[in-house]
């Protein structure tokens, strides 16, 4: 069984910065594709970037963080990162990490594997 522990977030002003982790047991890391997703109250669960298993590690990004946020993930720890610069308040919502062995890419309901979710709150 694959599980996933988020940490690392918290609440910071705008312009500030977080990075979240998801260290994930169970599996052999490097199999797994791994994605962030985000929720904010009152609406749908939305992809924020991917990166594919080891042997090829391409990264996607939602286009609302493509240049503030960086996908990455070190396989000697089993951890997945999430670093997010220049912070905006709509930014606010709970992230969660999740993981596949295969690729899905922006697609949430195909993940099999999901974590609890950390809270980011970001005020202006």
């Amino acid at each position: 069984q694959v599980q996933l522990v988020e940490s690392g977030g918290g609440s910071v002003q705008t312009g500030g910065s977080l990075r979240l982790s998801c260290a994930v047991s169970g599996r052999t890391f490097s199999s797994l594709a791994m994605g962030w997703f985000r929720q904010a109250p009152g609406k749908e669960r939305e992809f924020v970037a991917s990166i594919n298993r080891n042997w090829s590690g391409r990264t996607v990004y939602a286009d609302f963080v493509k240049g503030r946020f960086t996908i990455s993930r070190d396989n000697g720890k089993n951890t997945v990162y999430l670093q997010m610069n220049s912070l905006k308040p709509e930014d606010t919502a709970v992230y969660y990490c999740a993981a596949d062995l295969n690729y899905r890419g922006a697609t949430p309901g195909l993940y099999d594997y999901w974590g609890q979710g950390t809270q980011v709150t970001v005020s202006s």
